[in-house]
């Protein structure tokens, strides 16, 4: 009935806006603002009349591309997202997120799944909206698991059935209640930086430790029990005196009686100090200030959700009290909602498979931080002697300068940090910058001992004295610590997955160029051999982040360096030859390479004279005599060798996506590629690199008259590993003007590459530029398995184990399934076997008899064959010959652990 109603309204308005008066021509009577249950969604959301218009617009829209969304399963869901676009995008929000997905009768993370399908077009989804389904996504997985951890920590504090005395208001199901609600108003107050996984936690611990200390002894398990007898025994009142400070009381408790929080730090891997200053600094001026303490010191239920209500409600995101519910909204998929975007391993060539057993979120962060720490427990916040040897070795001694760098950096870096994530962080973040400075100490050292060994000199005035250096160096110690603690609940280098203080933060906090910082990224990798896998890939991924876009910013110190070098012989020097693409990338260049480049012919040998002579660093004009041509730049040089070959790893991977069946265009798109970099390299300002690949994949595509949509290209890209629809959904085409990638196609691209595009296509193309010799990563993984040298199939793993830090090991539980079961006295069967092979062998050739063939190397091949000498298994050998290899192949090849020696 009421379909019918906005039917003949639709109809009564159509005939009033004929442009002659009259009645308007019969047509078939469609409605303006949607369908009856439509509108009564849009009614339950309380959305605007524009919203409602637009939304319905955008459903017409995406009906017309996909006519498989108008069935009644996915007719709802589309409109819900509809709805939620436009809102976001007219900046006219009437509802909470958890309200959308409770109309529309779906999950957070199949929300986010059906967003991204219905975005056939690429232009549904505004970066706006991008932005906003990040935060959230982001501050899910973040809550998620915060949740999970708080119900599993509590199972493990509280008794499932206390005694009968215990008061009703203390029952389990309100406790739990309590506690979540408290820590979620804590954290939505305290913390500006929600989604950081780590502090959240802490701020967690804090929250147990206040009510554990409220808790009767009897409802509590061991050793929580005993600690609360203990203190009461000691006469330390849970129930508050009249006229008493709260807050000195609870500092006095927490300093008398650290036991319950050293008992939750210790569990948990977290860091003493680093819980007691969130407790002191954040958390007890929150108690304070909300009013929620009732006399005998519970927060009251009724006032924690009334003030958790309105701080939901003015967020307009997710209703995290559903937690304790378990709601159907809030269950995750298999995979957790930020890794939606993610493309499998397999798309990625240099990602190494590493099967282990799964850790939690917070698990895996604790475990990363308190590796630091323990890495980091053995340095100095100062100098070493070993450092100031080097310093007074120098011409001029760098000492004050870095000295005072350091101190200068530290209030800099508390400053910025405090305005990230609140005000009562900026200890917390002191703290981060001193485990920085720590690991800034530590690399240089391990630098300077490289840098003497290789080159045979301990002066190193210039390098030591120039500020880009220490300050790209201090800024990569302190982005390693800052990436360690900010572990999220997914690690990726996707743009996606940043935080607030994601890099290139660090690049803003300390004023440096991220084309300088990339030139340490690699030596720091190489002087720090305790750095985990984590931390490696990490750092790669921030060079590759500098490759494709950063480094190609207006201000980068990149553009001067290549105009220098165009330049140096005239207009048509190259930055890098062509001819060189093919050849191995050599990785021997150190930080003072690239940081004091061009310092020498490029004929000459390496010498002491680089690093204590003057010379001339990048970007920075020298007087030079006229008869003497500019040396070449080092760090552009191996800049442009690294550009290349992550353009063409990501244009390799996209074209097998697309265009496997016509393997005569790669090399014509990567000709047109490369060239558009080297010689063309304006249209990278302020622009990506995939931006410029994909334009030219369509370019050649065109004039080839292969059949090749931008949507299409697009559509790929999507699937690939890191990567982010802002690079093709907002593309600079003049200053200050985005627009899509197809308009910049059309408008720059073409208009500045036409003619060389059109030569593609004439009988005579350009000369092809050589395909790049693609090594692996050349960074060695400390948890990677190695191949044995002269070895036919074998790899040794350092050894793991499947203890706690708490524990006293350095090293999380990463093994296999089937290697845990591995023993020591399996191996020492092992080594028995192997002696009494030995034993048997030598008596056989005492008496004469014919020793078997000597194994030249362990077999593991299926067929028999092996690899050494190209023989086959014999059939008079031994059956402990044909066991031992055949144990040699499940041992070795499932990654086993352990400190003995097998032969």
């Amino acid at each position: 009935h009421a379909a019918k109603q906005l039917r003949r309204a639709g109809a009564a308005r159509t005939q009033r806006s004929s442009p002659d008066g009259g009645s308007a021509p019969p047509a078939t009577p469609r409605l303006e603002i949607g369908e009856a249950e439509f509108v009564v969604l849009c009614d339950a959301l309380k959305v605007s009349e524009s919203v409602r218009e637009k939304a319905w617009k955008t459903y017409e829209s995406l009906l017309a591309a996909d006519g498989a969304l108008a069935c009644s399963k996915k007719k709802k869901e589309t409109w819900g997202v509809c709805i939620f676009i436009v809102a976001i995008d007219l900046d006219e929000v009437t509802f909470t997120f958890t309200e959308l997905l409770k109309s529309i009768n779906i999950s957070v993370c199949t929300f986010f799944q059906f967003l991204k399908e219905v975005d056939v077009n690429m232009d549904t989804v505004s970066t706006k909206v991008d932005s906003t389904v990040s935060r959230l996504k982001k501050k899910y997985d973040v809550l998620f698991a915060l949740y999970h951890k708080f119900e599993r920590t509590c199972g493990l504090i509280y008794l499932e059935q206390p005694s009968s005395e215990i008061p009703a208001e203390l029952s389990s199901v309100l406790v739990l209640k309590n506690y979540w609600i408290t820590f979620l108003l804590a954290k939505g107050k305290v913390l500006q930086v929600e989604d950081d996984l780590v502090i959240s936690f802490q701020l967690l611990l804090c929250v147990l430790d206040y009510f554990i200390k409220l808790s009767p002894p009897a409802m509590l398990k061991e050793p929580y029990k005993s600690s609360i007898s203990a203190v009461t025994v000691n006469g330390s009142a849970r129930t508050p005196r009249r006229g008493q400070n709260r807050s000195s009381r609870t500092a006095r408790q927490l300093d008398t009686d650290t036991k319950i929080i050293e008992i939750l730090c210790k569990e948990h891997d977290c860091n003493l100090d680093e819980v007691k200053n969130v407790y002191f600094t954040s958390f007890i001026p929150f108690l304070n200030s909300a009013g929620i303490v009732a006399s005998n010191g519970l927060p009251e239920v009724e006032v924690i959700l009334k003030q958790y209500d309105e701080l939901y409600l003015k967020n307009k995101d997710i209703d995290a009290r559903l937690f304790l519910n378990h709601d159907e909204t809030l269950q995750p998929d298999v995979i957790p909602c930020s890794q939606l975007e993610r493309t499998p391993l397999k798309n990625n060539p240099d990602e190494e498979i590493n099967v282990m057993l799964s850790q939690t979120p917070v698990r895996a962060a604790m475990n990363s931080i308190q590796q630091l720490i323990m890495i980091l427990n053995s340095a100095a916040d100062k100098p070493s002697d070993t450092l100031i040897m080097y310093f007074d070795n120098c011409t001029v001694n760098p000492k004050d300068s870095i000295l005072k760098r350091v101190e200068s950096f530290d209030q800099i870096f508390k400053k910025k940090f405090a305005e990230a994530v609140g005000q009562g962080w900026a200890e917390i973040g002191s703290q981060r910058y001193k485990l920085g400075v720590r690991l800034y100490y530590r690399v240089m050292e391990s630098m300077l001992k490289s840098e003497e060994e290789r080159l045979s000199v301990q002066n190193f005035s210039k390098l030591l004295n120039g500020n880009i250096f220490h300050t790209s160096l201090l800024a990569c110690a302190v982005e390693v610590v800052m990436a360690t603690y900010g572990r999220n609940t997914s690690q990726s280098c996707s743009t996606s997955a940043e935080t607030d203080l994601s890099f290139p933060w660090i690049l803003n906090v300390f004023d440096l160029k991220a084309f300088d910082f990339y030139k340490v990224i690699e030596s720091f990798i190489r002087a720090e051999p305790s750095l985990t896998r984590e931390m490696i890939k990490h750092l790669e991924c921030c060079e590759h982040r500098i490759m494709e876009s950063l480094a190609w910013q207006s201000g980068s110190p990149l553009f001067d360096l290549i105009k220098q070098s165009k330049e140096r012989e005239g207009q048509t020097d190259q930055p890098e030859p062509t001819s060189s693409l093919n050849m191995p990338l050599q990785h021997n260049h150190t930080a003072a390479d690239l940081y004091l480049s061009p310092v020498k012919s490029p004929k000459k040998k390496a010498s002491g004279t680089p690093l204590s002579a003057t010379s001339t660093p990048d970007a920075q004009p020298a007087v030079i005599p006229q008869t003497q041509k500019p040396q070449k730049s080092t760090s552009l040089s191996l800049f442009y060798k690294k550009v290349f070959l992550l353009a063409y790893r990501r244009l390799h991977t996209l074209f097998l996506h697309l265009l496997s069946e016509h393997p005569d265009l790669e090399p014509l798109i990567w000709t047109l590629f490369q060239h558009t970099l080297q010689n063309e390299y304006e249209l990278m300002r302020d622009r990506h690199l995939d931006q410029i690949m994909m334009c030219s994949m369509y370019g050649i595509c065109k004039v080839k008259n292969v059949d090749l949509r931008f949507k299409i290209i697009v559509s790929a890209y999507k699937e690939l590993c890191n990567t982010n629809q802002e690079t093709f959904k907002r593309v600079l085409i003049r200053e200050e003007q985005y627009d899509s990638i197809i308009v910049f196609y059309n408008l720059v691209f073409m208009q500045k590459l036409k003619t060389n595009i059109l030569q593609y296509a004439s009988s005579r193309p350009p000369t092809l530029s050589p395909i790049p010799h693609i090594p692996r990563s050349p960074y060695q993984f400390s948890n990677s398995p190695r191949r044995v040298p002269a070895g036919n199939n074998i790899y040794i793993s350092p050894l793991k184990s499947p203890y706690k830090f708490s524990d006293g090991f350095q090293s999380p539980t990463k093994m296999t399934p089937r290697s845990r079961y591995v023993t020591s006295e399996k191996f020492q069967k092992i080594n028995q076997m192997l002696c009494n092979s030995e034993c048997q062998l030598k008596r056989s050739a005492e008496v004469g008899a014919a020793a078997p063939k000597p194994l030249k190397r362990l077999r593991f091949d299926i067929e028999g064959q092996d690899e050494a000498d190209g023989s086959k298994h014999l059939p008079q050998e031994s059956k402990f010959q044909q066991k031992l290899a055949e144990m040699s192949e499940y041992y070795f090849s499932h990654n086993l652990h352990s400190t003995e020696c097998l032969v």
